[in-house]
């Protein structure tokens, strides 16, 4: 997989990121960058089954949240969002050559692991702007990986965007994904991931952040409960 990546992925920067610059438009880069993607995980012996699209709203812009459990959930998940996504991820990560610049350009939201509240408030601003371009949102809101596939504490960052944007949030589970790459390894063990998007939840809806949080908090687990 992670030949894939290079071998395709540094000339597709090298080509794509200027081009793109030069268009004004990211999106063939974030297509190329979402192909090379897949093809990787196909590479690696992983097949992908995705159930729940029909729960996705069309037209609007999303705010998707899933379950952490491996290194492989971020590869699995973001080529089956429809359209394009930007991604919560930490800032360090923007430094990284020509990966650091393609993400720049498409609107990815650099998190401070500070926790400061102008750091957080900083980034859910970044998130707004992309929302408001016509971008989705994806987050991992327990903020790290899952020890035993249980939810972690979630990071309020995402029912803050939500509350300021009112975007519609998408829940998502992903399961197989922790038996096929363990915490701590890099080797990937061949199978199937499983990515279920659950029904569609409106910030306008709940009275508070912290119900809005309790309800994507109920839906995933009791998903979660029912896959076991």
């Amino acid at each position: 997989m992670l030949s894939v990546f290079v071998l395709l992925g540094v000339p597709a920067a090298m080509v794509g990121i200027p081009w793109s610059a030069l268009r004004g438009n990211f999106r063939r880069m974030y297509s190329w960058g979402m192909g090379i993607i897949r093809l990787g995980v196909k590479f690696a012996g992983i097949r992908v089954r995705v159930e729940g699209k029909e729960n996705i709203p069309a037209g609007e812009s999303c705010i998707f949240l899933s379950n952490h459990v491996s290194n492989l959930d971020p590869p699995v998940l973001l080529p089956v969002i429809p359209g394009m996504t930007s991604v919560f991820l930490k800032k360090s990560l923007m430094k990284i050559p020509l990966l650091g610049t393609a993400m720049r350009m498409g609107k990815f939201v650099p998190v401070s692991r500070g926790h400061s509240k102008e750091d957080a408030q900083r980034s859910v601003e970044y998130a707004a702007d992309a929302l408001r371009s016509g971008l989705h949102i994806t987050i991992f809101p327990e903020g790290t990986r899952s020890p035993d596939g249980n939810l972690l504490p979630f990071k309020k960052g995402a029912f803050f965007l939500a509350a300021e944007t009112a975007a519609p949030m998408v829940p998502i589970i992903i399961q197989g994904t922790a038996k096929m790459m363990r915490k701590g390894s890099l080797k990937i063990y061949p199978g199937e991931a499983v990515v279920k998007f659950l029904p569609v939840i409106r910030p306008a809806d709940y009275a508070t952040r912290e119900d809005l949080m309790d309800a994507v908090r109920s839906a995933m687990e009791q998903e979660l409960a029912r896959s076991s």
